[in-house]
């Protein structure tokens, strides 16, 4: 069926731009001299929301079934056998949005990023695989995790000058 056709490119196709649009801004929209520095604070950000995004979901499952389970459905897009809380999606997606927003501030692609985030994130609700907690959860783990972008890097100091004796 054409709307399950639809509903599947939007779950799980939209993040093949996302991810390419992702390695393009890393690659070629960031300082040259300062690629070190920021690759280091993409990775920090990324390990912590998937750590935090691990944790939560160890502790609290809001379902024990996807909601294709839970009506008696076929998933309609691709999906891991949990229980699904927080999206993996979700939370990959807007960590790439935030990636390219905080380092590059490119707003056009910003833009870009976050109407195709958001239609993987409504194409996953469709599709079945997740709730929109789910989904929800997956953004503010990402949120939480680009915290890295609002640390700033320590102030060099100045070299002093000599004391006059």
């Amino acid at each position: 069926m054409v709307y399950d056709f639809i509903i599947r490119v939007f779950a799980d196709g939209a993040v093949v731009p996302i991810v390419l649009i992702g390695a393009y801004a890393l690659l070629f929209q960031v300082q040259k001299n300062k690629r070190f520095e920021i690759y280091c604070r993409v990775l920090m950000a990324g390990l912590t929301a998937y750590l935090i995004a691990k944790l939560v979901g160890s502790v609290y499952q809001p379902a024990s079934e996807r909601p294709f389970e839970l009506v008696g459905e076929v998933a309609k897009a691709s999906y891991l056998n949990n229980p699904g809380f927080p999206s993996d999606h979700s939370l990959f997606v807007w960590a790439i949005t935030f990636v390219v927003w905080f380092e590059t501030r490119a707003r056009k692609l910003a833009v870009v990023l976050v109407t195709l985030s958001l239609l993987v994130c409504i194409g996953r609700v469709l599709a079945l695989v997740h709730t929109p907690l789910d989904v929800i959860g997956g953004f503010i783990i990402a949120l939480i995790g680009a915290g890295w972008y609002f640390v700033s890097p320590p102030a060099k100091k100045k070299p002093s000058a000599p004391e006059s004796e």
